[in-house]
């Protein structure tokens, strides 16, 4: 508890924007509208399944948000010197029993939110079965991410969380409570997606490379090291251009597939300025860059989709 900063002329609200992190929202509603981009494709697209997958994904997103508060927190992971910005509970201004009771707040209406999705789409029993064990491991995923004695973002598991609930769930669940069946050439954009989210969390994690290897927090970018932390970089927006490109060949959808395209030169630009800038202080400003470009990526090709 010692690492907990003291609060300075912070208001309560103002703490709990910043440990909410609401900027991170639209990122978490990519997959969702890609999945419901290739509902509409496939003619089952349900407006209200839509709307309700798109809440529970934003609970989970800002259950994640205040668990990783909460967890760097009290493992003094984030302090003062690190590069990135201290949030509420990291300035003291939220206490750790506050915070525990807004975790507790968000579980509950996660739940219900994600309970009422399933009885609304789902129309068998083991849909609704098998749908309510992968709600209840997305909250734990969302919650052990930094909360626990080994929390698996420590480990170096954050990507393919990531890529698992960014991207195969997000994108090919949001499809399959919409249209009943899975299309497996919709596996190509999930990929693609989760990709994307990985890098930005690599960003992440490459911005904070020197605090968190020196306070035990094995992100995948501090086991690569800085230069092939970069590489890796690079490879996750290529995969995932290469995965969108893929679909749009074997879907032959016309012209209107390929607008993901116009999002080329700005995932170019940004591998590049990767490459080049080699200090931890450089991927400060390429976070909110890398959010961008991975949600205009995302919203081009949803685009793309529904108009093909």
């Amino acid at each position: 508890m010692e690492n907990i900063q003291l609060s300075v002329g912070i208001s309560s609200s103002r703490a709990w924007l910043e440990s909410l992190r609401l900027r991170t929202l639209p990122l978490a509603f990519a997959s969702i509208i890609n999945g419901s981009a290739l509902a509409w494709w496939q003619g089952h697209f349900t407006p209200s399944i839509a709307l309700l997958t798109l809440l529970t994904a934003g609970l989970l997103q800002v259950l994640s948000n205040l668990a990783n508060d909460y967890g760097d927190t009290l493992k003094g992971s984030d302090t003062q010197q690190r590069i990135g910005p201290l949030r509420g509970m990291q300035k003291g201004a939220i206490t750790p029993m506050q915070m525990r009771s807004a975790l507790a707040i968000t579980v509950v209406l996660t739940i219900f939110s994600g309970v009422s999705l399933i009885v609304l789409a789902c129309e068998t029993l083991s849909d609704m079965l098998g749908f309510l064990l992968l709600g209840a491991l997305a909250i734990c995923a969302a919650i052990a991410y930094t909360v626990g004695k080994k929390p698996y973002g420590y480990l170096g598991l954050g990507d393919l969380s990531v890529l698992i609930f960014f991207g195969w769930l997000g994108v090919l669940g949001s499809e399959y409570l919409q249209t009943q069946h899975f299309s497996s050439l919709a596996l190509l954009p999930a990929t693609a997606c989760g990709l994307l989210a990985a890098a930005v969390l690599n960003v992440n994690n490459m911005r904070d490379i020197e605090t968190d290897g020196q306070h035990g927090k094995y992100t995948l970018a501090v086991r690569l090291g800085a230069q092939n932390a970069r590489r890796y970089h690079v490879a996750l927006l290529a995969a995932a251009w290469l995965c969108f490109a893929l679909f749009a060949l074997f879907t032959r959808q016309g012209v209107a597939s390929w607008l993901f395209l116009l999002a080329t030169p700005l995932l170019y630009k940004q591998m590049r300025y990767v490459l080049r800038e080699t200090s931890a202080q450089a991927m400060r400003p390429m976070l909110e860059k890398t959010v961008k470009v991975a949600l205009l990526t995302n919203i081009l090709f949803a685009l793309g989709v529904a108009l093909s």
